[in-house]
């Protein structure tokens, strides 16, 4: 139960419904609660997919790690990238598969209760992917630039490594 999850799909919603994006699933209250139904199983699907049945296959670790040293372009930076890089088991950067492939199985799973009118073809699986991909690195952001104030009796400690 993560309150950010709940902020982005409620966040994701609005901006859904003031666009009147899915016009299938109309407007007012109940629209809104279709979008925001939708948008919050898109990421519970990307999530369980992309954070734990994925990683234990490709043996890889898409957690985010804080940085906390450097610059801010830096830690930026980084932050972005780990969205789509991560350590594998075996220690070594690599592509983050199991996020992508989280986020585009999500996306794929999207057109089960989408709208018909707007599932065309592959671009809603694609657009829906590429949502998720930006939630993981708004997500890591927060992390490195936020979470860390908000928690200010931590051990003033170097972080650890990933």
């Amino acid at each position: 139960m993560d309150p950010f999850t709940f902020v982005f799909g409620g966040g994701a919603a609005g901006v859904e419904q003031a666009q009147n994006h899915f016009r299938g699933y109309g407007q007012g209250a109940q629209g809104y609660a279709k979008r925001f139904g939708a948008s919050y199983a898109d990421t519970v699907a990307g999530t369980f997919i992309g954070s734990a049945i994925l990683p234990s296959f490709l043996k890889q670790d898409p957690r985010y790690f804080y940085k906390g040293t450097g610059n801010k372009p830096s830690r930026f930076l980084y932050a972005i990238a780990n969205s789509v890089i991560c350590k594998g088991d075996n220690g070594r950067w690599q592509a983050n598969y199991s996020n992508i492939l989280g986020n585009l199985a999500a996306g794929g799973i999207s057109s089960l209760y989408y709208p018909a009118q707007d599932r065309d073809g592959a671009e809603l699986t694609f657009e829906n992917a590429g949502i998720g991909i930006g939630a993981s690195a708004i997500a890591n952001l927060v992390q490195e630039f936020v979470i860390r104030k908000l928690t200010p009796k931590l051990p003033n400690t170097a972080p650890a490594k990933p």
